[in-house]
């Protein structure tokens, strides 16, 4: 193991492992978080191009119960990324360890559930800043030790981390070059899975929700160039469910004319056979803008 020290911040990142990858590498590190007060990974991979000159980056979010590994491991997003020249990094889906009662007491709240919200509730507010981790802290960390451009910057998930992605993208218009979703919860607001998350992290303030709610940012959204691309399998058991309310999504597009590719995807469910077998048409609608 070796470490890699910021320019400015000196803040120690410690690699975890390295493992050539359609002639990049695939990277994992550890960090003392500021924002999270916990040691956190993420992944990372660096194309042949990082070799010769800065690269985009695409930023991806994972879903409930998830870390860093499950999308490096099982999404078959490599080749792809190493084709269009992007690095792509994998952050965890929450802090770790923070020993906060109730944070191991379900798989949807807590530990692996982060929800990409920043904590207002006393007892989750020190730790579960997901929200800023993923926008400020882990950009200028990769920023300060990749060869990346962080003008040209774009983010996806999965799930949980498709509404991640989204309100990403929705909250700070032109940061991001573009946005794509697997499955995502689009109106957090009105499923459970939302409801439970945003009433522990953030109180019982409903109009405190529609601050990480994709659908109702888009009714505000300024209208700064997005194009969104959405992949949604049709035989998702969590869409019959009434979690991921994609139309109400849709609808609030459409009103607000914002761009969206919405794709149901005959006989597909949720899982991560679903998102290899379409991950290469989202890299490549990525690519389409970083390396614009």
């Amino acid at each position: 193991m070796r470490s890699l020290f910021t320019n400015r911040r000196r803040m120690a990142l410690k690699q975890v492992s390295s493992s050539k990858c359609f002639g990049g590498l695939q990277k994992v590190f550890e960090h003392d978080s500021v924002e999270l007060k916990c040691k956190m990974k993420f992944a990372v991979y660096l194309p042949p191009k990082a070799e010769t000159g800065k690269c985009p980056v695409l930023y991806w979010l994972s879903g409930l119960t998830c870390t860093e590994q499950n999308f490096i491991s099982k999404s078959g997003y490599h080749q792809a990324a190493s084709e269009h020249g992007l690095v792509v990094v994998a952050p965890d889906t929450s802090p770790r360890g923070c020993n906060i009662k109730g944070e191991e007491d379900s798989w949807d709240f807590g530990t692996g559930a982060g929800f990409y919200v920043d904590a207002t509730e006393d007892l989750w507010k020190t730790n579960y800043r997901m929200y800023s981790y993923v926008t400020k802290e882990l950009p200028q960390l990769v920023n300060d030790n990749f060869p990346v451009d962080p003008q040209r910057m774009s983010v996806f998930g999965h799930s949980m981390g498709g509404h991640g992605a989204l309100i990403c993208a929705l909250k700070n218009p032109g940061k991001y070059k573009s946005v794509s979703a697997f499955a995502p919860l689009c109106n957090p607001v009105l499923c459970r899975w939302g409801k439970k998350a945003f009433t522990g992290y953030l109180g019982t303030d409903q109009s405190k929700w529609e601050a990480y709610d994709a659908t109702c940012l888009v009714k505000s959204y300024p209208g700064s160039q997005l194009d969104i691309l959405i992949d949604q399998g049709k035989e998702d058991e969590f869409l019959s469910d009434g979690q991921l309310l994609p139309d109400n999504f849709i609808a609030a597009c459409t009103e607000k004319k914002i761009p969206v590719v919405f794709r149901l995807q005959e006989g597909y469910d949720h899982s991560y056979y679903f998102i290899a077998t379409f991950i290469a048409d989202h890299i490549r609608h990525h690519a389409k803008y970083l390396n614009a």
